[in-house]
C-alpha cells in the first residue's frame, strides 16, 4: 500500500497512510539536515535547537506545553539525525485539534529561554563526563573519529567547549534561518476528506525553506588501530568496523544476512563462540549503520579486559570462517526463519507500514524493497553467503580497530 502523496502549497511533500477504526494519529515532520554543515565548533547548535523547542513559545511557556500534552494524553518530540531534523506528535483524533495549533507555533515561534539553555549545557557537560568514564561511549567516540577522521562532521568529538559556544542568539539564527529545509510530513490516522483537506492546509502554513547548498564534506580518513588502555577498568570495549554500502546497494540485503549469522541476533556464530563458549562477554553484535549520507559496519563488545585480545582474534577467526567455509543447511534455515519473522513483525501496522515507507523513501527505494528482500530471504543460499563475504571482508586491511580499557 503506498501513501497518499500531496505537493502542499508551501511546497512540502506530505504523505498519508489511513488506519480506518484506529483513533491514534501520528506526524512526522522533518526537514534537510543541516548539522554537517556547521562549522565543527557549532556541531551542537543544531541539538539544542531542536531540545529546546518546546521550552517555550511566544504564546506558551515550557510548563503550559507539558500540562497541555499531558492533559490531552499527546506527546511531542524532536527528530535528530545527521540526514534530518524534525518534529514528531502522537496524540489521539479527539484531542488533535487542541494539538495542532502547539505543534505548528513550534516552527514559527519558539524562544530559547537563557535559564532553561543554562540547565541544558550543565546536563549535557555532566552526560559528556560520565560518557568519559564509561569504556563503551568512549569505544564508540573514538570508533567514529577513526572511522570517519577527527576533522570530519560524523567523526568529531564532543567537548565541553562545544557546549561552551551555545548561546540563545545562535540558536535563533539557526531557528529562523537554517531549519526547516525541504519539508516532508509523514501522517497516519483516521481522517475523512474534508479533516484531510484542513490538516493538510493547516500544514501549509508551515514554513518550509528551500535547500541551502550543500558543503563538501571533507575525505573521510580512516585511522586503522587505536587501543586506549585504562589500569583501573575491570573490562574493555572492542569496536572493530568499516566502511559499508547503502540500503539501495544490489548487495545489501545479503551483506545484512551475512551480518545477522556473524553477530546480528541472539543464535549468532559470535555470540555462540565468545559468549555461551568462552564466557569472556555478556553481550556483543555486529551490525550494519547509517550516518548522514555515509554508511558503515562494526563489531561491538564489552569483554573481560583479561581476554580483550583473544577476543578480537576469535572476531576475525568467525568473519574469515563465514568467508570461507559454506554454511550448513540447519543453521542457514535458523536464520533464513529469523530474518522472515523479524521482517513481517515491521509490518504489523499502518504505525510500522509507514515507517517502512519514510525509511525505503530516504534510501531512494520504493516499498517494492520489502518484497525484493522477502524473495531473497526466502531463496538465499550457502553460496550467496560466501560470495557477499569474499567481496566486502577479505581485505583485513580496510577495518578499524578500537580498544578501550
Amino acid at each position: 500500500m503506498h501513501p497518499l502523496e500531496v505537493i502542499l502549497s508551501n511546497g512540502a511533500k506530505f504523505f498519508y497512510i489511513a488506519t480506518p477504526g484506529l483513533n491514534a494519529v501520528k506526524i512526522e515532520i522533518l526537514g534537510k539536515g543541516q548539522r554537517s554543515s556547521l562549522p565543527l565548533d557549532h556541531t551542537l547548535v543544531s541539538s539544542f535547537t531542536m531540545q529546546l523547542l518546546q521550552e517555550g513559545t511566544t504564546k506558551m511557556n515550557s510548563e503550559e506545553i507539558s500540562n497541555l500534552l499531558d492533559f490531552h494524553a499527546s506527546e511531542i518530540h524532536p527528530i535528530l539525525t545527521f540526514g534530518h531534523e524534525g518534529i514528531g506528535l502522537l496524540s489521539t483524533k479527539s484531542h488533535f485539534n487542541s494539538i495542532l495549533p502547539v505543534l505548528t507555533d513550534i516552527f514559527t515561534e519558539a524562544v530559547f529561554p537563557e535559564n532553561i539553555l543554562g540547565k541544558r549545557k550543565s546536563q549535557r557537560k555532566l552526560t559528556l563526563s560520565l560518557e568519559k568514564e564509561k569504556t563503551a561511549s568512549r569505544a564508540g567516540q573514538l570508533f567514529r573519529k577513526c572511522l570517519f577522521g577527527a576533522f570530519h562532521p560524523y567523526g568529531v568529538q564532543v567537548e565541553e567547549r562545544h557546549v561552551d559556544n551555545i548561546n540563545p542568539t545562535l540558536l535563533d539564527f539557526y531557528y529562523k534561518n537554517q531549519l526547516w529545509q525541504n519539508l516532508e510530513i509523514f501522517v497516519t490516522g483516521n481522517f475523512d476528506e474534508e479533516e484531510l483537506l484542513f490538516l493538510q492546509n493547516q500544514l501549509a502554513k508551515l514554513p518550509n525553506r528551500s535547500a541551502s547548498d550543500s558543503v563538501l564534506l571533507p575525505e573521510t580518513s580512516s585511522e586503522q588501530s587505536v587501543h586506549e588502555p585504562r589500569q583501573n577498568a575491570v573490562q574493555s570495549s572492542i569496536r572493530i568496523g568499516k566502511l559499508s554500502i547503502p540500503k539501495s546497494h544490489p548487495d545489501f540485503i545479503a551483506l545484512s544476512v551475512f551480518n545477522t549469522i556473524l553477530g546480528g541476533y541472539f543464535g549468532s556464530r559470535l555470540i555462540k563462540n565468545i559468549r555461551e563458549d568462552k564466557g569472556h562477554t555478556y553481550g556483543i553484535h555486529s551490525s550494519l549503520s547509517e550516518i548522514g549520507d555515509l554508511n558503515y559496519w562494526e563489531v561491538s563488545a564489552d569483554v573481560q579486559k583479561t581476554y580483550y585480545l583473544d577476543v578480537i582474534k576469535e572476531i576475525y577467526h568467525e568473519i574469515e570462517t563465514l568467508c570461507n567455509v559454506p554454511i550448513d543447511n540447519d543453521e542457514l534455515e535458523v536464520v533464513r526463519n529469523y530474518m522472515i519473522g523479524q521482517m513481517l513483525k515491521q509490518f504489523s501496522s499502518s504505525f510500522d507500514l509507514m515507517d517502512r515507507f519514510r525509511a525505503a523513501y530516504h534510501s531512494d527505494l520504493t516499498l517494492d524493497y520489502y518484497q525484493k528482500k522477502l524473495d531473497f530471504l526466502k531463496s538465499f543460499t550457502a553460496k550467496d553467503i560466501l560470495e557477499v563475504g569474499q567481496r566486502y571482508f577479505s581485505d583485513r586491511s580496510s577495518f578499524v580497530e578500537v580498544v578501550v580499557g
